[in-house]
């Protein structure tokens, strides 16, 4: 496809992460060959019946450029999300750049909650319990592996 716009002028790197449950980061790069007045914004769908939103919450750079969104209150749909950036310069026309994301991908998980270890000395056992960590999406019933690292003193 031909995209309208001056080549190398489109975002790069781009990327998002959920985290601590209903927080999610978006980040970029400017083009490569973007004019220093290029000014980009971001627009995104949770699924194909939402509406297109404007990031709230724009990270800036030193010279105000926009390189990033933050959103709060995320939740994981099953669908993909859309994401586009585009752009606008009064030197060029900039190229657009989009992408679809499974969120559920991108989502760092919390570490498991409310940890006890009650340990018998008689028995010389112990017993470790916790809580399974709070994920973003619908989905409750996913398994998680847990790693235990236990150091003798």
């Amino acid at each position: 496809p031909v995209f309208a716009g001056m080549n190398g002028s489109a975002i790069e790197n781009f990327s998002c992460v959920i985290y601590n449950i209903f927080l999610m980061n978006c980040t970029w790069q400017a083009g490569r060959d973007a004019p220093a007045d290029t000014q980009y914004f971001l627009y995104w769908q949770k699924s194909r019946d939402e509406e297109k939103m404007e990031c709230e919450l724009y990270i800036k750079d030193e010279n105000c450029r926009n390189m990033g969104c933050i959103f709060q209150n995320v939740s994981i749909g099953i669908e993909k999300a859309y994401f586009l950036v585009n752009g606008s310069s009064k030197a060029s026309l900039i190229q657009f750049y989009d992408e679809y994301i499974d969120l559920y991908k991108v989502e760092k998980l919390m570490p498991p909650s409310n940890v006890t270890v009650n340990c018998d000395e008689v028995k010389i056992d112990c017993m470790i319990q916790w809580q399974r960590p709070q994920i973003s999406h619908s989905n409750k019933d996913m398994c998680f592996k847990y790693e235990i690292n236990i150091k003798y003193k």
